[in-house]
């Protein structure tokens, strides 16, 4: 594999990571206050789709991105106010979502654009395009150096940054501020975070809140950066994957960024086989390439799931004592 090659993939790598990055990020949050939610598949889902439909019909890709956003927190409402509220069963909630999602994305396209459940292609202001970094052109001729800034960092759309930026932004926000203390809190000892006065209702809502806002920007970038529109099932499973990663990253933002990456690696080779075959010398299925990320999700919950402790509350309703 040469440099420039190299250099390819990994460009399709933080492509393909950031909407995983996004929504494990998403899932970080709220399993850190101790709600689970195996939602966030639906969530992207509903984003993708409301996203795509309202940057088709108005020519505005970020109006589209808040009506996106607008989707992902109405649906982390009803999940918090089913878990959170009434106490009920966070798992079971969390695949409503994704079921109510699944459906109503295709039912809804195409009663509203009768495309057979797709949205329309997408172009101009209502996608997002990608920004060329300053001095990208002068540098593009100095060795290593320039084409790493020019091809790898620069050329990315926005959202693909603000993912990138959301690491140190979650690190810093749940280990360095009064909030972010309360947060763990509530997912390891809610009763303890009660006593000291502070609400473990509010704290839950608000990571939910948070979840749905990340969630949102996931499934808006799957749409209209990633893609150039939406179309039936376009997660494609990334919900189940970011929360593989986030097991595997073992709740941490920085490992997040690892994991998510890895399978972004995965997902990059499958789309070019020939760089598996020059490199290994005999040619590999492509449908074994396509499974690997999947492959490895299952090989992550089964290794890691007992070995990586979650918060201690997470999945418990908070009942208060009188």
């Amino acid at each position: 594999m040469d440099f420039l090659t190299l250099l390819q993939v990994l460009d399709t790598t933080i492509r393909l990571a950031t909407p995983l990055l996004l929504a494990c990020l998403a899932g970080l949050f709220s399993e850190r206050a101790g709600i689970f939610d195996i939602g966030l598949e639906g969530k992207m889902l509903a984003s993708a789709f409301l996203t795509a439909a309202v940057a088709a019909v108005t020519g505005s890709v970020m109006i589209g991105t808040l009506a996106g956003i607008g989707a992902a927190l109405m649906l982390s409402g009803i999940h918090g106010l089913a878990s959170i509220t009434f106490r009920g069963n966070q798992l079971i909630s969390g695949v409503a979502i994704n079921f109510l999602a699944a459906g109503l994305t295709v039912v809804i396209a195409q009663s509203w654009f009768g495309q057979g459940g797709r949205t329309p292609q997408l172009s101009g202001n209502a996608r997002f395009e990608t920004i060329d970094l300053p001095l990208a052109a002068e540098m593009r001729d100095i060795p290593i150096l320039g084409p790493i800034y020019a091809e790898l960092i620069s050329g990315h759309t926005l959202l693909v940054y603000v993912a990138l930026l959301m690491v140190p932004l979650t690190w810093w926000v749940l280990f360095r501020t009064r909030f972010g203390l309360r947060l763990r809190a509530v997912g390891e000892n809610p009763a303890a975070v009660d006593t000291a006065g502070v609400s473990v209702v509010g704290l839950r809502f608000a990571a939910v809140a948070i979840c749905g806002v990340l969630t949102g920007l996931a499934g808006a970038y799957l749409s209209t950066g990633l893609q150039a529109g939406f179309v039936k099932d376009m997660t494609a499973g990334r919900g189940y994957i970011a929360l593989a990663a986030l097991i595997f990253a073992k709740w941490r933002p920085w490992y997040a960024l690892g994991a998510c990456l890895l399978f972004g690696f995965l997902q990059a080779l499958a789309l070019r086989p020939d760089v598996i075959e020059g490199t290994l010398g005999f040619e590999v299925g492509v449908q074994l390439l396509d499974a690997l990320p999947y492959i490895l999700t299952v090989v992550i919950l089964a290794g890691f799931v007992g070995r990586a402790i979650p918060p201690r509350a997470g999945g418990e309703p908070y009942v208060k004592e009188r």
